[in-house]
């Protein structure tokens, strides 16, 4: 298998140069870098080639990695039906910059992009309704950002008072602040369901 994903890899560097940046094999597939400018053409010549009939997008994700100055992967990846292989792109961003739609390739990447969207902030120019898919209306920052705080900064709740849902800031209990995260059932002071069984 290996050897035809690097025979996959070399025939992708050879016809798209001005796209790849460099490719791997890593975890049993090709994983190749991509030119964040170039990945809409990349993805039609990935779906196009009769060498390569990567026909159906599985998932478009992110990674953050906040040490980095090009903080952010976004990852695409692609299947093959037809020559049964698998592919990953990767494009390394900033914070700042935007990454092309495929939805004119893939119309599926659609919900992807918002995803990534909601879940890291990252911009998809050309996107048609790029707006939050998984969060509340008005949620503050990106949950899956490695700087976001665990609580969050809002919680909602309803209100019996008002009789409406409100939004307030997080408030956390004591005993959630002095929570030992190394040894969480160690540190508790109450018997767990299934702990009476222990002799």
């Amino acid at each position: 298998m290996s050897e035809a994903l690097t025979e996959l890899g070399n025939h992708i560097a050879a016809k798209r140069p001005q796209a790849v940046t460099g490719w791997e094999i890593a975890f049993g597939e090709l994983t190749v870098d991509v030119v964040p400018g170039q990945i809409v053409a990349f993805v039609d010549f990935l779906k196009a080639d009769n060498a390569c009939k990567f026909s159906s997008l599985v998932d478009i994700t992110a990674v953050d990695y906040p040490g980095r100055p090009r903080r952010f992967d976004v990852v695409y990846h692609l299947l093959s039906m037809y020559q049964n292989h698998r592919i990953r792109l990767r494009l390394a961003l900033a914070e700042q910059d935007m990454v092309p739609s495929i939805i004119e390739v893939h119309p599926s990447a659609n919900w992807f992009e918002r995803e990534v969207f909601d879940m890291f902030g990252l911009i998809f120019s050309g996107h048609p309704d790029l707006r939050r898919i998984l969060t509340d209306y008005g949620f503050r920052g990106y949950p899956l950002r490695k700087d976001f705080p665990t609580t969050g900064y809002t919680e909602v709740r309803y209100d019996e008072v008002q009789k409406r849902v409100v939004y307030e800031p997080v408030k956390l209990v004591q005993e959630y602040r002095q929570f030992d995260f190394m040894s969480p059932w160690e540190g508790a002071q109450y018997v767990l369901p299934g702990d009476e069984k222990k002799a």
